[in-house]
């Protein structure tokens, strides 16, 4: 065979297997508590919207694209969006990653390494009572802020960030 030949197939069959593959691999953060309270701390004129999730989660399944959609809509807007996993940190390549490669998730996807929730869910919102789907949203410039602990419409969501969008 011609070298030529066969380098050019060479090329040929990797644009091939790239044109296949997804357009980026999603990396998912495994964070801890102090990672999260830097995040609600930033002191950035930034509209943060940070959903509490779980892939055994049926509700918060149903809300995901929501959240996609404003990670879409407001992409080159200050408003950004963090899907925080409350999965165990064991699950993180059987069950978090996959779920985020299928879907092909585009908001922020953290996966929140704690073992027990009391020791920080009231510190970072005292009315939450660890249940999810749940949602917080702040800017912290602005000093808004909005807890809600239950699984969001479309419409819902989208009255929630109009409300406080820089």
């Amino acid at each position: 065979m011609n070298f030529t030949f066969i380098k050019k197939l060479t090329a040929a069959t990797a644009l091939f297997i790239l044109a296949l593959a997804p357009a980026f691999a999603q990396e998912v953060k495994v964070i801890k508590y102090n990672d999260l309270q830097k995040i609600r701390n930033a002191p950035h004129d930034t509209l943060y919207v940070v959903n509490f999730w779980a892939t055994w989660c049926k509700p918060c399944i149903k809300e995901m694209p929501y959240f996609e959609a404003l990670t879409e809509q407001y992409k080159n807007k200050p408003v950004r969006v963090i899907l925080v996993s409350m999965d165990h940190a064991e699950d993180l390549n059987t069950r978090v990653k996959p779920f985020v490669k299928k879907r092909s998730l585009k908001s922020d996807v953290m996966l929140l390494d704690e073992v027990d929730a009391n020791t920080w869910i009231d510190k970072l919102e005292p009315k939450w009572s660890g249940a999810i789907p749940a949602t917080i949203v702040f800017n912290n410039k602005r000093k808004q802020y909005e807890f809600v602990e239950k699984e969001l419409s479309q419409e819902e969501l989208q009255k929630l960030i109009t409300k406080y969008k820089p």
